[in-house]
Order: C-alpha cells, then structure tokens, then sequence
C-alpha cells in the first residue's frame, strides 16, 4: 500500500525484511563507515544495500548488532529510523563525523550528545519545536562508559543539528553568498555554550522519544571551526570502537537490570567537562 510501502515484504529504503533486524543498531551517515563499524565484529550474517543505506547484521561480543548508514542529513536519517523502528529496532546510536566549535574540542576528539538544538527541518515533522531533542540516559551513561573504559578523549555538550552543511553551519557558499541572518550562527550557539555542528543527531533524538526508543550520539571531531582545522579521518574510528563497545555496556544493563528504564544511575566523573 502506499501508506506504507513495502516491496516482497521488505521496507521500502532499507529494503529489510521484519527478521532482518538485531535489537541494537548503529547509525553511520557514510556507508563505508558501516564497513568499518562491522570489521569490529566477530561476524557479519547479513549485508543488504540500497541507495544510500547500507546494513550489516552480526554479532559483537556475541551480542546481535546492527549497522545502517543513514546518508546525510535529517530527512535520509529519519527514513532509516521510521523504517528501523517498524521493523521492531529498539536501540538506536548515531555513529557520525562533526564540527567543532571550540578551540579546546580538538580534532580527533569524540563528542558525546547530551542534547540537541533543532535547527534541521525533519525532526519538526515528528514534534513541535519545544519539544527537546535529548538522548536516553542508558545510551548516554553507555557510551560515556565505553568511552571512558577504552581511554579515548571525549566530551559530552549540547550538538546543533542543521540541514544545511554550507551556509546553514555558517560556511560561506558560491561567491561568498552567505545570508544575513546567519553571518553569525557560530558566535551565537557559542554564546550558549553549543559544543558542535552536525546535520542528523537532533532528528535522530527526536523520532526516538517521541517513539518510545532509546537513542544516542557518538561524533568524531574532524573539524575545528576556531582553529580551522580539518582531518575527515581523525577519531572515526575511535567513535565506532566507543558506539560498538556501548552496545555491550547496554545489553548488559538490560540483562542486569530488565525491568529498570534507567541502568546506571552513576554520575561519571568528569561527564560534563568545561570547554
């Protein structure tokens, strides 16, 4: 049906079947970032690959996992969660790259979400622009832990999420094009202590609460708007080692503890480092 449409009992975009899930799913933009999130694992049992969106099914630590690229931006992401969630997907951690900045978020530091800014048009198609864009404390403790536990630099901040890679982060566009009212976006979410640009984490978040999932947002920094700087490659794969190992931190909490919401009511030494 058009409604809700499928193709030989597979959805649409993803083009999964509904026992071609695992219950935990990690979320690249890049595909080829799928790639190097599965060679982690201790096997892959599924890949299936369509448009932007790439999955791998395996196993970490003997746990099921999964890993879907969500392309870039908003409106690709929120495709892959709607169809995810559909298909019974319960726990959902953004895998991505991001922006700095600050001077002292370096480049090749991972940057944990703690909340999101709603400057991207997708997520107001699920809520109102009150509603916040914040990820689950398990998923939020899990990967602090696994952060903490593999001794990568991190910090955990507040993410601005747009829809715009160029003009919309405050990047001047052809010719130096750069609308008025946003010559001063960095200057302004720095004024409010906002940690880094992405384009997906704050429709991720979104979707999730506002369909009862647990999510969550691990960023390599390979950009640094202060000093800029730029490496593509700097910290990704710390942030798939961290995304990967939360994954076995949370299924742990959810055998320890199956009938808590919250799993670690711990607060981290250190959590919210100054910036």
């Amino acid at each position: 049906m058009a409604t809700r449409p499928t193709v030989n009992g597979r959805v649409y975009h993803l083009m999964l079947k509904p026992n071609d899930t695992a219950p935990y799913a990690l979320l690249p933009g890049d595909p080829s970032r799928v790639d190097l999130i599965a060679s982690m694992w201790d096997e892959v049992k599924l890949k299936v690959e369509n448009r932007e969106y790439r999955t791998y099914v395996g196993t970490y630590r003997g746990l099921p996992v999964m890993a879907t690229s969500t392309g870039i931006g908003g409106p690709s992401a929120s495709i892959a969660v709607e169809e995810l969630a559909s298909l019974g997907v319960g726990t959902l951690i953004r895998v991505g790259t991001t922006g700095s900045l600050w001077a002292s978020v370096k480049v090749g530091d991972l940057i944990i979400t703690r909340g999101a800014v709603r400057l991207d048009g997708a997520s107001g198609n699920y809520a109102p622009l009150g509603y916040p864009a914040v990820p689950h404390p398990d998923v939020l403790n899990a990967l602090i832990t696994a952060a903490e536990g593999l001794g990568v630099r991190y910090h955990v901040g507040l993410t601005a999420t747009t829809d715009s890679f160029y003009v919309g982060q405050g990047r001047p566009g052809l010719g130096g094009y750069l609308p008025s009212w946003l010559r001063g976006i960095i200057s302004e979410l720095k004024s409010v202590r906002v940690m880094n640009f992405d384009m997906e984490t704050a429709t991720v978040l979104t979707m999730a609460n506002v369909y009862g999932l647990r999510a969550g947002s691990v960023m390599a920094v390979v950009a640094n708007r202060e000093t800029d700087e730029f490496n593509p490659e700097a910290g990704v794969m710390d942030a798939c080692r961290v995304a990967n190992e939360a994954i076995r931190v949370i299924s742990e909490w959810d055998r320890q503890y199956p009938n808590v919401e919250v799993k670690s009511a711990a607060v981290l030494k250190g959590v919210y480092r100054p910036l």
